[in-house]
């Protein structure tokens, strides 16, 4: 019994570092743009995608049909929403770096909206469903930022 669960524990693991190993590096770059931080300078990114990975992780097994990037995907967009314009702590006590590229001119808002629309190709739909908002304030956000990043 204990050398099945055994088995069991390290087929998860491994199917989650290959999960890891093919889409890390797109989570990573998603979570980046949303924090507008340099590439390699991007603490506050690092740690979205930790937090989220560890709370996948943690229902890896419970997924079933989910589909493991949307999961972490919508983790790393909700903690960034909700610990930017919501009032929670930030991510990280330090200073922060400055922010850094042309996603830097928007408001956490509005980056939000444009990265899942445009970077990551999600609905406004699903979007507005995502962060509790009316699908027209999504619309209305999305194209308030690309407004503003074709100025």
């Amino acid at each position: 019994m204990r050398e099945r669960q055994a088995w069991a524990g390290a087929d998860r693991a491994r199917d989650f570092e290959s999960f890891v190993a093919g889409a890390g590096g797109r989570l990573l770059h998603t979570a980046t743009l949303l924090t507008a931080e340099a590439p390699d300078d991007n603490p506050r990114a690092r740690r979205l995608l930790t937090r989220a990975l560890a709370h996948t992780y943690a229902s890896w097994g419970r997924l079933r049909d989910d589909d493991p990037y949307d999961h972490v995907r919508r983790r790393i967009a909700t903690r960034f929403a909700r610990e930017t314009w919501r009032g929670h702590a930030p991510l990280l006590p330090r200073a922060r770096p400055p922010l850094h590229g042309a996603l830097a001119v928007l408001p956490p808002r509005e980056r939000l909206v444009v990265v899942l629309a445009l970077y990551e190709g999600v609905a406004e739909e699903q979007t507005a469903a995502l962060l509790g908002l009316p699908a027209q304030r999504v619309h209305v956000l999305c194209d308030r930022a690309v407004a503003a990043l074709v100025r």
